[in-house]
């Protein structure tokens, strides 16, 4: 499982110019699923993000987590960060998960994540061809592989 999470002052998710989800102050976070996940890589990747202290405290020192300052989330399913450019130049996406077993795996993603910040959460729709706006903070953004934990 990959994500790339991005601080945000706000974001959005639209489909089709109508508006789904906006968040405000808070983190963008795009998920990657790949056939090898599993729980157990939900259940770190989750603890990560709400434990990661990327907001800055009144120092200015990124020293604050998502919990701490009691921010949004919008997770945004995003096969092509499995995308692989080793070979010509179009990526291939063979390390991608089917919808079978990446919908139920995003789905618990997004409850286990709703459940440990204590609030809902926004999320994208899955496989839908979908517009996200934001506004990055910082900017920030960090790139975590849960197959890579070191």
């Amino acid at each position: 499982m990959r994500i790339l999470i991005q601080r945000v002052k706000r974001s959005s998710v639209s489909i089709d110019n109508n508006l789904k989800c906006e968040i405000g102050k808070g983190l963008l976070i795009l998920l990657g699923i790949e056939d090898g996940d599993n729980n157990e890589d939900i259940e770190w990747l989750t603890n990560k993000i709400i434990n990661l202290r990327i907001f800055d405290d009144e120092e200015g020192v990124m020293n604050r987590s998502i919990k701490d300052i009691d921010a949004d989330i919008l997770v945004v399913s995003q096969f092509t960060l499995h995308a692989s450019t080793k070979k010509g130049n179009r990526p291939s996406y063979i390390r991608a998960a089917k919808p079978e077993i990446s919908i139920p795996l995003y789905e618990a993603f997004c409850e286990t994540l709703k459940q440990k910040l204590g609030k809902d959460i926004g999320t994208g729709e899955f496989g839908a061809d979908i517009q996200v706006e934001l506004i990055n903070d910082g900017p920030v953004t960090i790139w975590i592989d849960s197959k890579v934990k070191e």
